[in-house]
């Protein structure tokens, strides 16, 4: 059986509305909604940070785009899509 930790978290009674509306429909526990909501959050933020990683390792090994390539790009896309 894995740890657990308590996160104690402040929210208004809107949100705590919400919150409970949601468990209460899932047949769960405000704590069951908060433990997943921030499993989620803590996984789509590892995600991002991979993807800004990335493309700082890109750029420290020189794979950029000169800046008027990519607005050559951008301006070629919204003529296609003016053309529709």
């Amino acid at each position: 059986m894995t740890k657990s930790a308590i996160i104690t978290a402040r929210v208004d009674a809107e949100t705590l509305a919400l919150v409970d509306r949601i468990a209460k429909s899932q047949g769960r526990s405000r704590a069951w909604f908060a433990a997943q909501a921030i499993e989620r959050a803590a996984e789509q933020e590892t995600a991002y940070l991979a993807f800004v990683q990335e493309g700082i390792d890109a750029a420290d090994r020189g794979e950029l785009i000169p800046h008027e390539e990519v607005f050559r790009e951008i301006r070629a896309r919204r003529s296609r899509c003016a053309e529709r």
